[in-house]
């Protein structure tokens, strides 16, 4: 029973709707319909073959291996993957995409013959419902369509079908030239069947639209090919028609392989999405923060004193978490887990990331919106009364409250920014109250958030542990670069929390016990701290072991350039949910510093 790869081993294409993930053998392993959070139709990624997949490439013995592509790219800047094979007939090349959608959502694998002739496979086995419900299939005219309750998918090719073992086959031959195209759509299993497909001239639509999109990014550093690459990922993980940004566009895929923190990441985390709006603003996606302004105050409207740190791709609130049982989980990593319960935590941080980027909104000129001016006081005026509460914290531990230093950090950011509006003659607030709560927000993190003895900021009042998002002190201008007690931190978390390859954990865990978050078993490093550790050490100076270090985070991407949550230094794999914005954001804001600081010759 063949059952996923390594994480690495996949590529994301998408429709800026939903995506797929396509391994190396020519497996698409993993696709919800219609939308990122829709159940899953194929969910082989999490369990075995018989959870849904969809293989294309070259014909294999029965019971062995299919045979990984030797050969991937994405075409140019675009999100087409172009896959070849060289086998003892010839060379073959499998091209996928989701194009943009304008109706009926598709995933189309185009077959093209390179030299010789390739024997070929198709092999489709849809599973609705992650991979629990098996559909009826059956031929409506020179097309087949998989029915089960709510769902249909059409299946249009002009290749022979046949089924076999509750899966379509489709067994055939290339020549050089020769492109034989094979589309899935889906519709509501109650409406008319979806529009024939135009595999070719979609091919052509979202080659350009991808094309034209990059050409609006304003970075031209050194770095570029691996901005742009995250910046597509950003893209592929952004619903269009709402503006919200899904964290991954996958469930479950463990922190640590074989253990239980699997979480469901497909929904719009606060945190996450503004940390990529800011990125997006630097480098020129103007349209794209707007879209995730207009989100945000959907989201957020009539009630942003109860601020969740996350929401559906729509604004939904409920997002309940469920197990589902039938499915083993990735290298049997369970339980599988949907929805996500962290949804109802109490996450101070976010105000400060929210306000932060609305006011990077605000400075870069993007049109104003005066509901968002009132949402940022209305915030305030909640985090004045709740700032020196415990909560959750950034990691979303599942331990006890804390008064974690990272949350009133940014508490800080928050009132920071809004006085600073304020000061702009923007708004009116009442700034002198405000300027006295910024003070004390930072006297108090000063005397109760630093050890004396260690020359360290720790991660929670009177604890001695540390924690990666203590780096952001600098980042977010809490105190300067220079402060001793900043680089004591920096320092401290180099010697407490990196790996022996020089990554970064977020913070200690405790192996079988439960550590500070709550939870028992490790996990890999943290990538987005160890861009936040490089992006430090430019910041004091340190240029040359920033610019290693980053170099050495890029050697961690796959071929296609795509990074997970985590980087296991054990197994030197990477781990987590995949592909993840939290990891692509970082990645483009250190480049960008690292730029920066070589232009000033830093």
């Amino acid at each position: 029973m063949t059952v996923a790869g390594r994480i690495e081993d996949y590529a994301l294409i998408g429709d800026m709707q939903t995506a797929a993930l396509v391994c190396r053998d020519g497996t698409a392993d993993w696709l919800c319909l219609p939308r990122f959070d829709s159940h899953a139709a194929f969910a082989g990624l999490l369990g075995t073959e018989e959870h849904g997949f969809w293989r294309v490439g070259p014909a294999h013995p029965s019971g062995a291996a299919p045979p990984a592509a030797d050969r991937r790219r994405y075409r140019g800047d675009s999100l087409v993957l172009e896959s070849e094979w060289d086998t003892p007939r010839g060379t073959v090349r499998v091209i996928d995409f989701m194009p943009p959608r304008q109706g009926a959502p598709q995933l189309i694998r185009i077959v093209e013959g390179v030299s010789g002739r390739v024997p070929m496979r198709s092999a489709l086995r849809m599973r609705f419902s992650y991979g629990r419900v098996v559909p009826w299939v059956h031929k409506v005219g020179d097309r087949s369509v998989a029915v089960a309750g709510p769902d249909s998918v059409w299946l249009d090719t002009s290749a022979d079908t046949f089924g076999k073992d509750l899966t379509t086959y489709s067994d055939f031959t290339v020549s050089p030239g020769e492109r034989v195209a094979f589309t899935i759509s889906w519709q509501p299993s109650h409406c008319e069947p979806p529009a024939l497909p135009d595999p070719e001239g979609s091919l052509t639509a979202t080659e350009e639209f991808w094309q034209e999109w990059v050409e609006h990014c304003t970075y031209h550093g050194p770095y570029r090919d691996a901005v742009i690459r995250s910046l597509i990922t950003l893209k592929a993980l952004t619903y269009a028609p709402t503006g919200g940004i899904v964290a991954a566009p996958t469930t479950s895929l463990p922190e640590d392989i074989g253990g239980s923190r699997n979480w469901d990441y497909r929904y719009t985390w606060l945190r996450d999405a503004a940390i990529t709006l800011s990125s997006l603003l630097r480098t020129g996606y103007r349209e794209e923060a707007r879209a995730w302004r207009e989100w945000l105050l959907r989201a957020v409207a009539g009630d942003p004193e109860n601020l969740q740190i996350m929401y559906g791709i729509a604004g939904e609130r409920e997002l309940g978490e469920a197990e589902l049982p039938w499915l083993p989980g990735y290298e049997n990593s369970s339980p599988v887990r949907v929805g996500n319960g962290a949804a109802d935590q109490l996450q101070l941080d976010v105000y400060g990331e929210v306000t932060e980027a609305l006011h990077l909104a605000h400075m870069t000129g993007l049109a104003r919106n005066d509901y968002a001016s009132v949402l940022q006081l209305r915030l305030i005026g909640y985090l004045e009364d709740h700032w020196n509460e415990p909560d959750e914290g950034i990691w979303e531990v599942r331990g006890p409250r804390r008064h974690f230093v990272h949350s009133k950090v940014m508490a800080w950011v928050a009132v920071d920014r809004t006085i600073k509006l304020i000061e702009s003659g923007d708004v009116d607030g009442p700034l002198e109250r405000w300027r006295e709560l910024r003070d004390d927000i930072h006297r108090d993190v000063c005397e109760k958030g630093y050890d004396k003895e260690r020359n360290t900021f720790t991660q929670s009042y009177g604890s001695k542990e540390l924690d990666a998002s203590l780096l952001l002190i600098p980042q977010m201008g809490f105190l300067p670069p220079d402060d001793k007690r900043v680089i004591g931190t920096i320092e401290a978390i180099q010697r407490e929390l990196s790996t022996p390859d020089g990554f970064v954990l977020r913070y200690p865990t405790a192996g079988e016990e439960a550590g500070v978050d709550g939870l028992a078993g490790d996990e890999g490093a943290f990538l987005a701290c160890s861009f936040w550790l490089a992006d430090d050490l430019a910041m004091i100076g340190r240029v040359d072991e920033a610019r290693q270090l980053f170099e050495k985070l890029l050697g961690l991407r796959n071929d296609l350039g795509l990074l997970a949550e985590e980087w296991d230094p054990r197994l030197q794999r990477q781990v987590g949910n995949f592909p993840q914005a939290f990891s692509h954001v970082p990645l483009i804001d250190t480049a960008l510093r690292l730029t920066a600081s070589s232009a000033f010759g830093g």
